[in-house]
């Protein structure tokens, strides 16, 4: 697959540039520990266009979920600049994130994250709820339908295999119709062959909706199948 790079082409020869969907600039974030302050990102510079899928590969340790974590908006940077949709992270206060990241981001994680006493319909309509959506939880069943759990509404996580569960949070991930999905090593706890379904059906979903995807893995075969990888060591993309 070719890659795509950010705004690398215009409708017609007089229509501006659109901005991308994420803007990075000298992205730094440090954390504290007792040996002394730990560089995790080192100056990340970073677009990603609307509609663009991203591979981010590289060793464990090398800051690939904490950048996704600073997008997120779940965690701040140290300095730098990070706009998602036009909007500066820096500054807003954690009721204007959570807002935002409702409004804009889905996230797919490698734990699932599932409510253990909601249902699965219950745990895909949250987002939903949350945004005063009056038609939550038919959008929500729908959601599940989209991923073929249809049959599993009114099941609880714990009722539910690993595959299974995994396809109710990419249900919820995707039931608000993001702009920009974020997916963490989500076929980490999912034997290969749920794993590849899930990724079939990742995959097939960010086609339908034309959602912005990051997605980090370990997986080469899977970056791949995004349309621009980038590679990230101690705490810098790589060249």
């Amino acid at each position: 697959m070719e890659a795509i790079t950010p705004n690398a082409t215009r409708a017609s020869p007089d229509q501006p540039l659109s901005e991308p969907l994420v803007a990075v600039r000298t992205l730094q974030l440090t954390v504290p520990s007792a040996a002394g302050p730990v560089n995790i990102l080192r100056g990340i510079d970073l677009d990603i266009a609307p509609g663009e899928a991203v591979g981010v590969v590289g060793p464990s340790g090398s800051g690939k979920t904490s950048l996704l974590m600073v997008l997120a908006g779940l965690e701040r940077a140290t300095s730098g600049s990070v706009r998602l949709n036009g909007i500066e992270l820096a500054g807003k206060s954690e009721d204007a994130l959570a807002r935002l990241r409702r409004a804009t981001v889905g996230i797919v994680f490698q734990a699932f994250h599932l409510i253990p006493t909601m249902t699965a319909l219950e745990n895909v309509a949250i987002p939903l709820e949350l945004a005063g959506d009056p038609d939550a939880m038919d959008k929500a069943a729908a959601s599940l339908r989209s991923v073929g759990l249809s049959h599993r509404l009114t099941h609880l996580p714990g009722q539910l295999s690993g595959g299974e569960q995994q396809r109710v949070a990419l249900a919820r991930a995707f039931a608000p119709r993001p702009r920009l999905l974020l997916a963490d090593e989500p076929t980490g706890n999912l034997d290969q062959a749920t794993g590849a379904v899930v990724m079939d059906l990742l995959f097939a979903l960010r086609a339908e909706s034309g959602t912005t995807l990051m997605l980090i893995t370990h997986d080469p075969a899977l970056a791949s199948r995004c349309g621009r990888i980038i590679r990230i060591a101690d705490g810098r993309i790589a060249d």
